[in-house]
């Protein structure tokens, strides 16, 4: 099996600051916060691009429009994962995070499902509610006119209705699922596969009512778009996220830390990769109908990289950069800033594998079979990696004297006997 070069991948890296720039402690929360604001913006950028491609494809249904939408939407998730690292320590970002990129979702509250797929359970009787079939529904004991699918009524209606986290309705994974529908290759290769008729006119309409399909799509990127647009101000000069940092140093650099460890361990290598590994589950996947989810995985692990090198590569190709946490910790400890700057590229190496692997053919469905010992060494091996850099980033919060920083964890990581009571 053709796999692409792992060192082609690792060769549009960053170099990193070195460790001997001096750096204060507002210097190195401002860079944060700069890139942060880059990122957002970046994602924006791409988020507008894909809603381009979406107003296109329901405007002039074909297959290259579906294909070229689905393009968009993958290259939409590069900036965006590389923000994914300022989540944990940063309440605004948490508060609203869930608008963006909830997962995972129980597609028959959107859309139609293959016949004994998906559909209500005890759990949650609305996963088979099929908003797009349904122009009247009951929810919570209310008569629900669903007549017109507006960004108001996914908003403030069906996402995360009757407080059940699985009711996803809006963000990028409801899009990601509008695109490609379900993958139901199991743990073979092969996302989904939603035709283009999907979206058709008149006759050719496949699985209608194709025209609210459309506009629930429409709504969903509106409502992204506007979602990042407020993100973005919110780390301009002057915004409440940079304002929060900004104000006090210590609470500023607890943010940084909390997220690097919380999302490199309980969220990246726990509940994104040795669960859905120890459970031989694709639906754990953080990309499931598009197979994009080693790409989630790679671009989530060089944000990490990003903030404690305090540089950010933008998609136009610029630099955003300044003095690094990095920096700050070579200055006190500078055998421990070499040991995390090590195991940052470790873990870089580790995701590049299997982005490598799965763009030469072994697709990250694949290494998920109950097995398959090749997919399980490259996601434990990254694994591993993400919990020793996890373990130096801790060094570091000792080294600058923070205290209150509490690492999310994950059954998988913690306690793995808890993951099948």
């Amino acid at each position: 099996m053709k796999r692409a070069p792992i060192l082609a991948v690792l060769a549009a890296l960053p170099m990193g600051a070195t460790p001997a720039m001096a750096a204060d402690r507002a210097a190195v929360l401002d860079t944060y916060a700069d890139i942060a604001q880059a990122g957002y913006a970046d994602s924006l950028i791409a988020a507008k691009r894909l809603q381009a491609a979406i107003e296109t494809l329901v405007e002039t249904p074909s297959a290259q429009a579906l294909s070229d939408a689905r393009a968009a939407w993958i290259a939409a998730r590069v900036p965006y994962q590389q923000t994914e690292v300022f989540r944990f320590g940063n309440a605004i970002v948490d508060d609203w995070e869930g608008k963006v990129n909830a997962w995972p979702l129980d597609e028959g509250l959107i859309d139609y499902v293959a016949p004994g797929t998906g559909g209500a359970t005890d759990e949650n009787p609305l996963g088979g509610l099929n908003v797009i079939a349904n122009t009247q529904f009951t929810l919570s004991g209310q008569d629900i006119d669903a007549t017109d699918i507006t960004p108001a009524l996914l908003a403030e209606t069906l996402h995360e209705a009757d407080a059940i986290e699985a009711n996803v309705a809006t963000g990028y994974h409801a899009i990601e699922f509008l695109l490609w529908g379900q993958d139901l290759n199991g743990t073979d290769a092969g996302a989904g596969n939603r035709p283009w008729t999907d979206y058709a006119n008149g006759d050719a309409c496949t699985n209608a009512p194709c025209d609210r399909r459309a506009d629930y799509l429409t709504a969903a990127a509106d409502l992204l778009v506007s979602d990042l647009e407020w993100m973005a101000a919110q780390w301009a000069e002057g915004g409440a996220a940079r304002t929060a940092v900004m104000t006090d140093e210590t609470t500023g650099l607890t943010a940084i830390l909390t997220g690097m460890g919380s999302l490199s361990y309980g969220e990246q290598a726990g509940e994104r990769m040795k669960l859905g590994l120890m459970l031989n589950d694709p639906e754990e996947e953080h990309d499931c109908f598009s197979d994009n989810t080693h790409n989630s995985h790679y671009y989530d692990g060089l944000g990490i990289r990003n903030v404690y090198l305090g540089e950010y590569t933008r998609i136009d190709g610029s630099l955003v950069s300044g003095p690094s946490l990095s920096d700050l910790t070579a200055e006190t400890a500078p055998d421990l800033d070499a040991r995390l700057r090590a195991d940052l590229d470790a873990s870089m190496t580790a995701l590049a594998g299997i982005k490598a692997a799965a763009e030469g053919g072994f697709a990250y469905d694949m290494m998920l079979a109950r097995g398959n010992d090749a997919g399980e060494r490259l996601i434990m091996g990254a694994v591993d990696a993400l919990v020793t850099q996890t373990r130096s980033i801790e060094r570091v919060v000792a080294a600058l004297g923070l205290d209150g920083i509490a690492v999310e964890g994950s059954d998988s990581l913690d306690d793995p006997d808890a993951v099948f009571q």
